[in-house]
C-alpha cells in the first residue's frame, strides 16, 4: 500500500467520524425538546419521556454506524 492511499484512508476515516458530533448534537435536541415538552406539560411526563427514549436511540445509533463506517475504512 502506497503512502497516498494510506493518507486517503485516514482521511476517509477522519471524515466519516463526523457522524458522531451529529449523533451528539442529536442527542442534546432531544432531550431538550423533551424538558421543553415537560415544563410546558407536565402531565405528559413520561409519554414524553419514552418517545425521548426511543430519539436518543435512534440519534446514538447513527453515530455508532458512523464510527463503524471508520473503523471499516481503516481496516480495509
Amino acid at each position: 500500500m502506497t503512502e497516498l492511499q494510506q493518507a486517503g484512508k485516514f482521511i476517509g476515516a477522519g471524515l466519516a467520524t463526523f457522524g458522531l458530533a451529529g449523533a451528539g448534537v442529536g442527542v442534546g435536541l432531544v432531550f431538550a425538546a423533551c424538558i421543553l415538552g415537560t415544563s410546558r406539560n407536565p402531565s405528559q411526563e413520561k409519554a414524553l419521556y419514552r418517545i425521548a427514549l426511543v430519539g436518543f436511540a435512534l440519534a446514538e445509533a447513527v453515530g455508532i454506524f458512523a464510527l463503524m463506517v471508520a473503523f471499516v475504512i481503516l481496516n480495509s
